[in-house]
């Protein structure tokens, strides 16, 4: 009898902040784990503090549909299907609406969610095929547009509205082997959240985790933070 196949996820922006804790928490609970820097170099340096050997350093560029294409047909190349997706790759402009031009909101777009379209585009039918299959996209509740709340700063909580936006129309498009969903991680001490930040990068990174390691019967197509459905 053959042993089965060890599941392997795939972390965005993971060198460093919430993306490598996610790494580190998803190879301790026996993953294959693929870890995606846009500098490879980083994502080497990273993976080389975590001493695990079975995480996978890749370059990609979300924000590039030629280097998701690239990175995924290496992993096909190799035999590898990425069992779970963490999009977690991010920017955060804070300039105001009036303030905010043309090219920092397409590059934010591009980036918080076009690269979670390319790389959903390009993994999740994997997924589907094989009948398994978890996405967690890292939005925030700055872009919740419930309760009378106002996506801010500008171009970050328009795109982080989107992505929730994304979230649904993915969860619908796949079969319920698939879980799709959405994590507000908080405000988390990062080099984006910046020092005083009230959240542990430990804290941040554990209803990501949580969400890719969902069970059969764990939900789909929902918004969480602190491993509890929140608003969108």
């Amino acid at each position: 009898m053959s042993r089965e196949r060890t599941r392997t996820a795939l972390v965005t922006g993971a060198n460093r902040g919430i993306g490598l804790e996610t790494v580190r928490r998803l190879e301790r609970a026996g993953l294959d784990v693929v870890l995606a820097a846009r500098d490879r170099a980083r994502g080497l340096d990273a993976a080389r503090t975590l001493g695990a050997a079975n995480i996978r350093v890749e370059e990609l560029d979300v924000a590039d549909a030629g280097s998701v294409a690239a990175c995924a047909q290496r992993l096909a190349d190799d035999g590898i299907g990425v069992d779970v997706l963490v999009n977690n790759a991010g920017i955060y402009p804070t300039d105001p609406f009036f303030s905010l031009d043309e090219e920092t909101l397409r590059r934010t777009l591009d980036v918080n969610l076009m690269g979670a379209f390319r790389t959903c585009r390009a993994f999740c039918p994997g997924m589907a095929e094989r009948g398994y299959g978890r996405v967690v996209h890292v939005s925030s509740g700055l872009g919740a547009v419930s309760d009378g709340n106002i996506p801010s700063p500008a171009a970050y909580g328009i795109s982080k509205a989107a992505l929730n936006a994304l979230t649904l129309v993915v969860s619908a498009a796949v079969p319920p082997s698939v879980k799709v969903n959405a994590v507000c991680p908080g405000w988390v001490r990062t080099d984006m959240g910046g020092a005083g930040a009230p959240t542990s990068v430990e804290q941040g990174a554990d209803t990501v985790a949580w969400l890719a390691l969902l069970p059969d019967s764990g939900p789909t197509g929902g918004f969480f933070r602190d491993r509890t459905r929140i608003a969108w």
